[in-house]
């Protein structure tokens, strides 16, 4: 599999976590010390795994909800040989969110190690 092919699946294993609020679909997509920011409507938060973990487990998710998917890649960058960054959308309803995801490939294969996320203004794709 080429580098943006498996980015791009990676990128898919995080949206089906978010959207399935799986703290084992997160895992699996994020290197364990992964460092994740905001600084939304003055709350700044910057979160470990453990923490943003805890925050998933004790949500519901959007598909408990049975709400609409909302996911899409607005861009797909491979920087070097093992780094790249994606912007996504994606909503925890009725919040939508811009998020910046900044990979790095390991010897076991693409993983996010920060994400930064903000409120979106815009319209995700329908």
């Amino acid at each position: 599999m080429d580098d943006l092919k498996a980015v791009l699946a990676t990128v898919q294993g995080y949206f089906d976590a978010l959207y399935d609020g799986s703290v084992e679909g997160f895992r699996a997509v994020f290197h364990p010390e992964a460092q994740l920011f905001t600084s939304e409507a003055g709350n700044t938060a910057a979160l470990g795994m453990d923490a943003y973990m805890e925050r998933v487990a004790n949500r519901a998710s959007p598909a408990s909800r049975n709400d609409p998917r909302y996911d899409e890649v607005v861009s797909a960058t491979i920087a070097s040989p093992t780094t790249a960054h994606v912007r996504v959308r994606d909503a925890l309803l009725p919040n939508r969110f811009v998020d910046e995801l900044l990979l790095v490939k390991f010897a076991v294969g693409w993983k996010i190690v920060c994400k930064s996320w903000a409120f979106d203004n815009g319209k995700p794709a329908a």
